[in-house]
């Protein structure tokens, strides 16, 4: 048992479902509140950590936009992303698509290149130091006014270099994909990479949007596809990756627990699935901790978990040479004389 959970975790794999933000510890939290002189509502990191328990997305989100107000200054997001990646090279990820919250903070007159700048620095320096291969994708906030959208991406543009694509994240009942058609229009004009959270809260129709009007290229969550098959025809047809959080979804009761989670069951139909960490600081686990968990809960084999691995990879906005070299990475690591006992 120790073997097979050591083959999940130390697994080769890329990360595509992970905003930055979302990792922050609440050592790191109690840190820079001290720094930045931010005045917290806990006194503690036990009576912080003892918050950690939502009834829902929306609840979660209000402790999410309350702990990023200790985030002000570029060495903020630098250290921020700095302990992510330190965290993640210890669970296998090779390659990472980042995504982080411009109007989380331009809001709070926090200027983008602030924010993008200690990022953007961070993932630089990963690249030498731990030689992680990553990506940023800056997201909307979808229960604010598309026209905010629209400046957020306007202010990314300058930096179309450091970015991969555009996403869509936050509150999504009621604030459908169909809100931010012509700001994702923009994005593609731009040559960037399009994803939508989709499908979690949210019913498939969401997902259906996600595809036909904002030309989703991955959709973030996507659970929910399971409820409409023709949906799910549509994503194993297209081969449309799914990024999926395991540990998020039982943690904001979109499944009761994970031996309910539909994971292995849209595995087995066919469909692209990742798994990724979401918000690991908030939801009890990083990428391979997620691993971990649900191969043990759903009783997921080694050829299934290589799958997974594989699909991260596949799904990613690598070129296809950089692809090339991780799957066979992961052919490599399966290779290894001493994993041939783990079935």
């Amino acid at each position: 048992m120790a073997a097979e959970a050591s083959f999940a975790r130390d697994l080769p794999k890329a990360e595509l479902h992970l905003h930055i933000e979302g990792t922050l510890e609440p050592e790191l939290m109690f840190e820079l509140a001290g720094r930045n002189r931010v005045r917290l509502p806990y006194r503690s990191v036990d009576e912080l950590r003892r918050a950690y328990v939502f009834s829902d997305l929306q609840s979660f989100l209000d402790l999410y936009y309350a702990g990023c107000q200790v985030l002000l200054k570029e060495q903020d997001f630098y250290e921020l992303t700095s302990a992510y990646l330190s965290r993640a090279a210890g669970q296998g990820i090779r390659h990472a698509e980042i995504f982080f919250d411009p109007q989380t903070h331009t809001d709070r007159g926090v200027p983008f290149e602030t924010v993008i700048g200690g990022i953007h620095r961070a993932l630089e320096d990963g690249r030498d130091r731990l030689q992680i291969t990553s990506g940023l994708i800056p997201c909307f906030l979808r229960h604010l006014s598309a026209e905010s959208a629209m400046q957020t991406l306007e202010e990314a543009l300058p930096y179309r270099d450091w970015i991969l694509g555009v996403g869509l994240d936050s509150s999504e009942v009621g604030h459908p994909p169909s809100k931010f058609r012509t700001v994702f229009d923009r994005a593609r004009e731009a040559g960037l990479h399009t994803v939508a959270h989709a499908g979690e809260e949210g019913p498939p129709a969401y997902i259906w949007e996600a595809l036909d009007l904002l030309n989703a290229q991955r959709i973030d969550h996507g659970v929910r596809c399971a409820e409409d098959p023709r949906l799910v025809g549509r994503l194993v047809e297209d081969q449309t990756p799914l990024t999926v959080c395991p540990l998020s979804n039982v943690k904001l009761r979109v499944f009761p627990t994970l031996r309910q989670h539909n994971l292995k069951q849209l595995l087995d139909r066919g469909l692209l699935v990742t798994v990724n960490s979401d918000d690991p600081a908030y939801f009890g686990g990083y990428v391979g901790d997620n691993f971990q968990a649900t191969a043990t809960a759903l009783g997921l084999d080694r050829d299934q978990l290589l799958t997974l691995a594989r699909n991260s990879f596949t799904a990613s906005f690598l070129p296809d040479e950089q692809k090339r070299n991780y799957l066979a990475a992961v052919d490599r690591f399966n290779a290894q004389p001493s994993l041939k006992t783990i079935s």
